[in-house]
Order: structure tokens, then sequence, then C-alpha cells
């Protein structure tokens, strides 16, 4: 899931991609659920009397004051509703167990793949409770090198991070003496740009504000960069307001903010919504400009000659057709993934001297699986496909003949296979739901690969399994689904079961470790992910299965998945949880309303939850391309029908439920959590939980420091032993030897 292109466009799907909300649970025997001893009383939340009307529908919408964060009434509710959620969690006794032994397997040295500019090698370690990895620069593979840069350093909290977008080719001059990146403050996608001398490791005087969604690209002089960034927010508006006319600036190195040069813009209304991002080509040569209309697979290319000083931006591709990725260009050839003509992906060759699409050429054909991604290396395509959700990378020249298939460690996610085109070596990583990250040295001339580093961990992977099973869907539809868990599991129906989701944004969901999954497999739960409609895997079709008016198709998979691992006794409905993120945070409200009867408890984490609202908010109107938007009657009938906040049941039994969200989220802001933690507590008719988790001084999950991580793996597993009503002998074993404080 994490194939890094070398020359990826715009990542604005990062917009609302998942961060990483991967969680884990338990075992054993059942006993007695403390929680149902006596009712829980809710903090007071009044109700207004807004109405909005909808194509003559009237929708109320009494929580409409939780929109206002920073208000006196929201600060007093969110302090309330903490206080009553911190009460719950501490009464756990086996809360400090799990989060001393998360602790422990989250303390391992971890890298990330090198990259080689000019001679340089630039990779991130972090030593294992690090908040954040830091930034290594070294000449030499067999030397550890020096700090370039220390997040760690940037706060006493860790709540200051680099921004994701500061790690690429683009943002090293050509000759690796210079470096911007950028840096966000409490979880917000608000970055500032800053930049370091590589060598003296000091600071130029140029900052850059009101980034988002961007990082720098030099020009090949390294006299200054382009980026992208909005307009500056009205006062105090800055974490919920919209953002619309996003622009590409030229930065000259040693001048001020305001001496920035416009280089492409859009002004018309029907185009506020355009995000775009620019970066320049290995050669120096051309601006590449892709631009996309919210989170759509479309896109528009335009570039720019930067040979000559008075040349104008031209469009390539001048409507929103079609994905266009660029991967390299020799010339005046340009290079590009896309599924024009090919809903599987291809890739193809554009001569921008005679451009029509007529002149286009065919490089690599579309296959029967996805592509994934295309890096350039060594005068090859390096192709990831996805086969089932699982990686496949094949390589072919320049002119699309086959060379080889990578050899791979096993089944798994492959990432990496970055680089310039003369690069003979590249790197990738490889890691599967029980083997962390390993790091490989690839030899593009023979096709060898050696490992370069390997993580070890405060555990066996040996004692794990994970299978791939496909169920049916209530259409018919055949989805995937991947299962780990302790061998030895007797599939009996009693063991407790987390199922993690996504479904959305063409987003894929292929195997990848995470240490915090450990304690819940170690304690015998099952962690399961199925590859829900919506997403990337099988291509465009799959995604568009699960958008707009097929949106139910995702929940329909979802739940079809829950349906497969209590028929195949892997577990039973009071011992399964749901859980997801962002877009999976509306995928596990949905469920839960839907058929609460299924699920044993809920976690939805920052989830998109008011669905007639989400698009009034910071980017949410990048979205209405995979959800549509109130604002179309067609639309709204279906966005109305799922919608969590407005589609809680008075008296109904829900499942316990933890809504966990951060008062620093400027892309799903916590409104969404806010409203719907009041509506369905005030719904409840049963007497499981209904709980707000509200994190203060972070953001949607991106520079989320690994303190705060451990903490919330340990919120979340001390939820679930409680409501799933779970002992087993590993965490009594934990408990023996405590030695994290009382909270």
């Amino acid at each position: 899931m994490k194939f890094r292109l070398v020359s990826s466009v715009i990542a604005v799907v990062v917009m609302l991609c998942f961060a990483t909300f991967m969680v884990q649970a338990q075992t054993a025997t059942v006993m007695t659920s403390s929680y149902k001893s006596g009712a829980i009383t809710y903090p007071d939340t009044p109700k207004g009397n807004t109405v909005d009307e909808y194509h003559g529908v009237k929708v109320p919408d009494p929580y409409r004051w939780l929109e206002d964060p920073d208000s006196t009434d929201s600060q007093q509710w969110i302090t309330a509703q903490n206080k009553l959620t911190n009460a719950f969690l501490n009464s756990i006794t086996e809360r400090r167990a799990i989060q001393q032994r998360l602790t422990e397997v989250w303390n391992y040295e971890r890298y990330s793949s090198p990259i080689n500019i000019a001679g340089k090698y630039f990779y991130f370690k972090n030593d294992g409770l690090q908040n954040h990895s830091v930034l290594y620069m070294t000449k030499s593979l067999d030397d550890p090198g020096q700090i370039l840069l220390d997040p760690n350093t940037f706060s006493k909290d860790g709540t200051v991070a680099l921004s994701p977008y500061s790690y690429s080719r683009g943002a090293f001059t050509n000759d690796g003496k210079l470096l911007v990146y950028g840096i966000s403050d409490g979880g917000s996608d608000w970055v500032t740009l800053k930049v370091i001398d590589v060598e003296t490791r000091k600071h130029l005087s140029d900052e850059i504000h009101w980034v988002k969604f961007s990082g720098g690209s030099w020009t090949k002089d390294g006299r200054g960069f382009f980026y992208s960034r909005f307009d500056k927010p009205e006062e105090g508006t800055n974490l919920r307001s919209s953002n619309f006319f996003q622009k590409v600036y030229y930065h000259k190195l040693g001048t001020p903010q305001s001496e920035d040069k416009v280089i492409f813009q859009r002004i018309k209304e029907e185009e506020k919504n355009w995000s775009m991002g620019a970066f320049v080509t290995d050669d120096g040569r051309y601006l590449i400009i892709a631009v996309r209309r919210g989170t759509e697979r479309k896109h528009r290319i335009f570039y720019k000659d930067l040979t000559d000083p008075n040349a104008e931006v031209v469009g390539l591709i001048n409507e929103f057709e079609d994905l266009y990725s660029f991967i390299d260009n020799i010339d005046t050839v340009f290079y590009f993934r896309t599924f024009n003509n090919a809903p599987k992906g291809r890739v193809i060759a554009i001569d921008i001297t005679n451009p029509a699409p007529t002149n286009w050429k065919e490089i690599v054909p579309e296959s029967e699986n996805t592509l994934e991604g295309v890096g350039c290396i060594h005068n090859q395509f390096y192709c990831s496909y996805m086969k089932d959700a699982t990686s496949q990378i094949k390589a072919y020249d320049m002119s699309g003949k086959f060379i080889r298939d990578v050899k791979l460690p096993g089944i798994g996610s492959a990432a990496g296979f970055g680089g310039k085109r003369a690069d003979r070596y590249s790197f990738y990583t490889f890691e599967s739901f029980t083997q962390p990250d390993t790091i490989y040295r690839y030899d593009c001339q023979t096709g060898e690969s050696k490992l370069f580093r390997e993580s070890k961990i405060a555990y066996d992977p040996d004692g794990y399994a994970s299978e791939q099973v496909f169920f049916t869907s209530k259409d018919g539809t055949r989805v995937p689904m991947f299962i780990t868990y302790k061998k030895g599991l007797k599939r009996d129906g009693s063991n407790p079961a987390i199922l993690y989701g996504y479904g959305g944004f063409n987003i894929s969901l292929t195997p990848w470790f995470s240490a915090a999954r450990i304690p819940w497999l170690e304690m015998g739960g099952i962690y399961a992910v199925p590859n829900l409609r919506g997403g990337g895997e099988y291509g465009k079709a799959w995604h568009l299965a699960g958008c707009k008016l097929n949106r139910q198709n995702v929940f329909d998979d979802f739940i079809a998945a829950a349906e497969y691992l209590i028929k195949e006794k892997y577990t039973t409905n009071t011992r399964l949880a749901i859980n997801g993120g962002s877009n999976g945070g509306l995928l596990v409200g949905a469920c839960m309303l839907q058929r609460p009867d299924l699920f044993g408890a809920a976690i939805p984490e920052v989830g998109v939850l008011d669905m007639l609202r989400f698009h009034k908010f910071t980017i949410g109107h990048a979205w209405t391309s995979d959800y549509g938007c109130a604002d179309n009657p067609e639309e709204f009938k279906v966005l109305n029908s799922y919608s969590p906040v407005h589609n809680t049941k008075k008296g109904e039994s829900y499942p316990p439920t933890l809504i966990m969200t951060a008062d620093h989220d400027d892309r799903v802001v916590p409104a969404h959590s806010f409203k719907f933690a009041a509506a369905l507590q005030e719904a409840q008719g049963g007497s499981a939980p209904i709980l707000i988790r509200i994190e203060t001084r972070t953001g949607h999950a991106a520079g989320k420091p690994t303190s705060k991580r451990i903490e919330e793996a340990a919120d979340r597993y001390g939820f679930l032993l409680r409501v799933l009503g779970i002992e087993t002998p590993v965490v009594k074993e934990w408990k023996k030897r405590i030695v994290i404080p009382e909270v």
C-alpha cells in the first residue's frame, strides 16, 4: 500500500487518505462486563432548533452549535465528555499492562529506504520510542552518517512534526546542498516551509506560510522552488474554514514570500475546487503542473518550459477525462501512467511537439492486474501491480519490452523503486501483516535483490499466520479479505476479532505491518481486513462501484465480511469489533447503525459522519467526487439515507462505541464526531457505553507522536477488553510486571 512513485503527481488523495488507523484486540473466556452494572449518565447536550431544507425535505440539525469547537459551550462539553471517557478507561486495570506491552514491541529501530541525491544518501531512522523519525545524511551506505533534521527537537511534547510532503526527491536541489521541508503544528494540515543547508545544518531565512498538501520542488539551478498554497484564512477560522483556489507559486531564495510569483491559478467560481501540485522534471527542463478537481481520479496536465524565461504554461491534457500520473521524460517525450482506455492502467508516451491523442504511443499495455504505480530507473520502467491486493513488480525497457519479474520475498506489499533514470541501483521495502518492513537494495542491471536492513522486534512472526479468503457480498460480488491470527487458532466462534475497513477514494488496503497489532494477536485476537469496493484493488470499476449513488455497496461488503467471519466460526457477533478511520470512520458509523445486532463494539476514528454538511469545512468539498453532495437532489437522497449523524434511532440498542477524534483535525473537522456522539448518546436505548475520546494537540493522524499513538492503542484495547468481556492469561502475565504508573 506504499508503492512510492519517484514522480507521482499530486498526492491530493491524501486529503482523505487513511492514516494509520490500524488497531488490535484479544481472546479467551467470557466474563461479566462491568459497564453493565449501572447506567451511564452522559453530559448534558442541549438541542437547538436548527432545521435545514434540502429539496423539499426538512432535516433537523439540533447539534449545529458543536460545529464551533472554540465556543464556551463546546469547550465545556468537550471537557465533560473527556472526563467521562477518561474515568471509564482509567477504571480498566488491564490498560496499563497493555500500554506497557505496546511500548515494548514499539521499541525497535525503524528505517526508511535511502534516496540518493548527488552521491549523498538521505534516510529516516527511529530508535524505537522517539516521537518522530530523524532524518540522516550519509555519503556511504556503510556509515550511518549525521543527523540533518530531528523533528523531536521541534517541540517539547512532540506535536510539531515534519510534513509528509517534505521527503521527496524534488525537495532537494540537484546537488543535494539544500533541502526545503515543511513542518506542521498540532497535527494541522497547514504547513510552513523552511530551507536548510545540508552541509552546514544551518537554516536560511526563507519561510513560506499557509501551505497545504504541497512540498517544494527546486529549479535546476537551485535558486528557488515551486510550491502550492491557499490564501491566508480569516483569523480564528484556519482549522475549519473551506480551502478554495489553490495556486502554484515560485519562491526565489533570499526574498520575502510577499514577492513570490504566481505561476498558475484559476479564478472562475466553477474552478475554485481545483487542487494543483507542481514539480520539476529530473532534467530540470520542465515544470509539470498536475491538476485535480476534488479527489477525482482525473487530471488535467500542464507544463512550462523552464529554459525559456518567457514561456507560457501550456495545457497538455485539457479535460478531466482520466488519471494521468507523470513518470519521467526524455527530452520532449513525456511518459505517463494512465487509466485512459485502460481501466486497470497502462503506460503511454506523449511527444509534446505532437501531442494529439492520435499520436500517443502505448508503451506498457493494460494487464489483468491493476497498475498501482511506475518508477523509472536504469532506463527501465518498474511497474507495481496488484493481484488480489498483493504486490507484483515487473520490469520493462523504455520501449515496453518485458525484462523480468522482480522476485519478492513472499506475499505482501512492496514499496519503493525510486530513483533517476540513469541510476543502476534502487531500494524497496517489503512487509506483510506479520513481517515488519525489510529494506532491499535492488540491482536493476542483474535483477538481484540484496538484504539491506531488517527490523528486529520483540516478537516471533513465525507464531502467527495470515491468510486470504474470499466472500460474497449482498449483490453476489466476490470480495477478498485478509485474516491474521496466532497459529493454532480454534475456529469455535469464541475468538475476539477486529474487522478493519476503509473502502473509498481509490485507496487500496494491501498487507501492512503494525507494531500496534502485536499485543492484540498475542492476546488471541483476530485482525481482518476486507478489500471493499470503493478502493483501488481492482481498478477503476472497483472504485466507482463504491462511489456516490453506489456507496451502499461499501457498507454491504463490510457487513458481508462480518457475516462471513461469524459463519466460518472465526468469531461471533458479541466478540466482533469494527474499526476504521476517516472514510473508514464513516464506514463504521454507517454499518453500526444499519446492523447494530451484528457487532460487539465499534470504534469510528476521525470519521466523516455528517454527510449533508461535510463539504462546508476545510477541504471537504474535494470529497464530493466520491460521496456526491447534498446540493444534488438525487445524491442527497442517498447521503441522507446513511449519514450517521442523521440516522440514529431513538431507543435502539447500539453496541459499545468509542468515538475518537482530535481537536486540531482540520481535514475531517471534529464537529463530525461531536455531533455523532451527541446523537448516539441521546438515541441509545441499551446499557452499552457511548463514549468519545477527544485528543488535544493532534490532528487527522499525520505527524502524530509515538507516545500518543501508544496511548491511543492502549485505550482501544482496554475498551475492547472491557466491553467484549475478555480475559486472557497473557494480560495477567503482563500485569505482573507493570512499571507504568497509574494515570
